[in-house]
């Protein structure tokens, strides 16, 4: 009886287990794509021995907004980010930002942190070890002649 009970019990708390770790993006307000991106980025992280960056919900509107906004306007870059940080409400001592757009291959995550681990930029935006936040905008749409390009804005904070 006790053991039934225990298999039970352990196939309970795994399915939970599973259960909260699949939904703890999505309750976090992150697409699949989004989510996606911030594992990848977390692993490059880990390999390098930093924290892994956490979800921020101001940082995510923002980030959100401006991929939307390079979107409508088809024009790729960072604009009044300062200015887009006050709008947004997000706090800390230090703030950065990575751009990204592609389509394919170029629009996976994999390949969205190859081409900033590539550029020193964005890698240092990627390893810097006093960023703890992040929010990403993961847009989708057609982008300066091409369909289905990911427009990608990753906003960190520490």
């Amino acid at each position: 009886m006790i053991p039934r009970v225990l298999k039970r019990l352990t196939a309970l708390g795994a399915a939970l287990l599973v259960l909260t770790l699949s939904t703890t993006s999505a309750a976090a307000g992150l697409t699949r794509a989004e989510s996606r991106l911030l594992r990848d980025l977390n692993k490059v992280r880990a390999a390098h021995g930093l924290a892994p960056l956490r979800y921020d919900p101001r940082l995510q509107r923002a980030a959100r907004a401006h991929s939307h906004d390079m979107l409508v306007t088809q024009i790729f870059q960072h604009g009044s980010f300062g200015a887009r940080m006050l709008r947004f409400d997000v706090r800390g001592t230090l703030t950065g930002e990575n751009l990204a757009w592609g389509n394919g291959p170029f629009g996976t995550a994999s390949g969205i942190v190859r081409a900033w681990l590539a550029s020193p930029e964005h890698r240092a935006n990627l390893l810097r070890p006093g960023y703890t936040r992040i929010g990403i905008g993961d847009l989708v749409g057609a982008f300066l002649g091409y369909t289905g390009a990911h427009v990608v804005t990753a906003d960190f904070a520490g």
